[in-house]
């Protein structure tokens, strides 16, 4: 619960949200404002951080071809999701060596696709597509994702829709052999926006024990984890410094693995992208439910269809600046459309100021990642959400 007005100096330069507000004063409403300095700086800040890691960044959190194309010019790798994603990437001229499939449920004509485009590392999670990548890519390098614990104190959590238990993942990689494949490595993901840090020391161990077993019972030598994402950005529950989640994992690392570390992949996404955006949204309507209610209900031209599914349960919490500085009360915020589940925050409630009026613009903070991506194409009628991307 926001207990104060959201200060711009928690989340930004003044000089960056001038610059950003500048560009944004002219426009109209809803859209999402992403600053480019400030993934760059990210993206130089997560390769100082992890200097023994490959970076894969991962597409979905923001395809937009300027930042894929800064991403590409800086070096970093792609993790890719899909024929789409994987076709905005090559036409930008990235080598197909540096894209992975990180995704475990794909079409046997898109891993076809994939392969003939030169993509060789699959991540895999079942026997069935273990199979179908044998026999459409065949001599490719394999990963297996493994189910992990630290999804329950993420707050976006990734259920168990991915990965397997461990004494699958042994057999899998030991069939992977059979059929012609490299048994490569493992992947895990503590969950999304993962501020528990000690979650990347669970998996870690996991990760040794599997190593270590699969060597001993298959007589097969892994050489890659692949520690997706996880990282988290700033948003009204605050994190620790990259620097912080940097050392630590570093430090899990060297307790499993000593000197003698395989090949470390992440996959950066929300952690890269999101403080870089600011989306700007109106205020269409405040109301109250009743003579004696206690709360405004205040709606805004943006709700959970046109970028914000990821208030979804409340999950992820965004700050949330206004120009007006005044008594502050709680108010349960709500989207525009003719939908009942467009409610952003009711349970945990905002404290927003009392003067505020229709036609007030609200600045979500740390929104360039998972918004634009996620808003639907034309619920209501409503246009998806429109990105602008500065330099």
């Amino acid at each position: 619960m926001q207990e104060n007005n959201v200060q711009i100096e928690d989340y930004y330069h003044k000089d960056t949200f001038a610059r950003i507000k500048a560009f944004a004063d002219t426009r109209e409403t809803p859209f999402v404002v992403i600053d480019n300095r400030l993934i760059r700086l990210q993206y130089d800040d997560l390769v100082k951080s992890f200097p023994y890691a490959h970076v894969h960044y991962a597409v979905k959190a923001n395809p937009d071809i300027q930042i894929l194309e800064m991403l590409a010019k800086l070096g970093s790798n792609f993790d890719v999701a899909s024929v789409y994603e994987l076709d905005r990437i090559l036409g930008l001229g990235v080598d197909p060596e540096r894209c992975s499939y990180g995704n475990t449920i794909k079409k046997r004509k898109d891993i076809r696709y994939f392969f003939e485009k030169g993509i060789g590392l699959f991540a895999t999670d079942s026997e069935a597509d273990l199979r179908i990548i044998a026999s459409e890519a065949p001599g490719a390098k394999i990963y297996v994702r493994i189910l992990t614990e630290g999804n329950l104190t993420a707050d976006w959590p990734l259920s168990r829709k991915f990965g397997c238990q461990v004494e699958m993942a042994i057999e899998l990689l030991a069939l992977a052999q059979e059929l012609g494949l490299e048994p490569y490595g493992l992947s895990f993901h503590v969950g999304s926006q993962q501020r528990d840090i000690a979650s990347w020391n669970a998996a870690i161990g996991k990760m040794k024990n599997i190593f270590d077993r699969v060597f001993r019972e298959k007589g097969i030598i892994l050489k890659m984890i692949n520690m997706g994402g996880g990282l988290p950005a700033n948003y009204l529950s605050r994190t620790h410094e990259l620097e912080t989640y940097a050392s630590e994992i570093a430090r899990f690392l060297r307790e499993a693995f000593g000197d003698d570390l395989p090949e470390i992949l992440i996959e950066p996404g929300r952690s890269l992208c999101a403080n870089a955006g600011i989306l700007v949204s109106e205020i269409v309507l405040i109301s109250r439910k009743s003579l004696t209610s206690l709360h405004r209900w205040i709606f805004t031209d943006v709700g959970m269809f046109s970028g914000l599914i990821e208030t979804m349960g409340e999950s992820i919490k965004y700050p949330i600046y206004t120009e007006k500085q005044g008594v502050l009360e709680e108010a349960i915020l709500a989207g525009p459309t003719c939908d009942g589940m467009d409610i952003l925050y009711e349970n945990d409630k905002y404290w927003l100021p009392l003067d505020l009026e229709i036609g007030d613009r609200l600045y979500w903070f740390s929104t360039g990642a998972y918004t634009t991506s996620y808003s639907a194409v034309e619920f209501n009628g409503f246009p998806p959400l429109k990105q602008f991307v500065i330099e």
